[in-house]
């Protein structure tokens, strides 16, 4: 078995979205947006319409893009991975469960809501603490993904469902204009954990030991 434990694939993740940790949690109500104007984006696998003024912040990468609403403190990551589904067992693993389930736009999605503190800050506070949808969204071979990263300093208020101003103002509208698109030379799951599909099915199995009951099956991951 490769040294790579499940708990270091999880850290991994950080460089998907940009964050570290994960809790639930709850917040305030909020209005309606609608007069904020959208502005399109396209990608090679994806496109849609943000809602407000949105610009893009890192383009580097072939299968990830990152966009930021600076107004309202807001950071968009999409992108596409050959097995979206996967990587959201993963995630469950750290306590990101109970999705939403939803049919937008022709495209079945998945919502969680999440939260997590920034960098190695421990302290959990409302100034610091971001809170996160992910919309995921499994299409045969290809895995897309949404997450809206709400910064704590940020004026729209976020619940931990779809009754938040954050979801129904923002991650909504998004995905009703979503268009999802089929592209080759789609990434692999286990080769963005640096594993090999072997090592990745290891993996993926001790999780769903796991889920099964086996709770020490990731006992040496710990």
């Amino acid at each position: 078995m490769d040294d790579k434990k499940i708990i270091i694939i999880l850290v991994a993740i950080v460089a998907v979205i940009a964050i570290v940790g994960f809790a639930f949690f709850s917040g305030m109500l909020g209005g309606n947006n609608s007069d904020l104007g959208s502005t399109h984006f396209k990608t090679k696998f994806m496109e849609g319409d943000f809602v407000g003024n949105v610009t893009l912040a890192n383009d580097k990468e072939k299968f990830m893009h990152s966009y930021e609403d600076k107004e309202h403190k807001i950071t968009y990551n999409i992108s596409t991975v050959d097995n979206s589904t996967a990587l959201m067992e993963i995630y469950e693993v750290q306590g990101v469960t109970n999705p939403e389930e939803r049919t937008i736009n022709g495209n079945d999605w998945n919502i969680y809501f999440t939260q997590a503190i920034p960098g190695n800050d421990t302290k959990s506070n409302d100034n610091n603490t971001m809170n996160i949808i992910i919309a995921q969204s499994q299409v045969k071979k290809e895995g897309y993904l949404i997450y809206m990263i709400v910064d704590g300093k940020s004026d729209v208020n976020s619940t931990g469902n779809t009754f938040g101003q954050s979801y129904t103002d923002y991650m909504q509208p998004l995905l009703e204009s979503i268009t999802l698109k089929k592209m080759s030379g789609v990434p692999h799951i286990y080769d963005e954990f640096g594993l090999t599909e072997e090592q990745f099915a290891q993996q993926m199995d001790l999780i769903h030991q796991y889920k099964a009951g086996n709770t020490s099956a990731l006992g040496g991951s710990q």
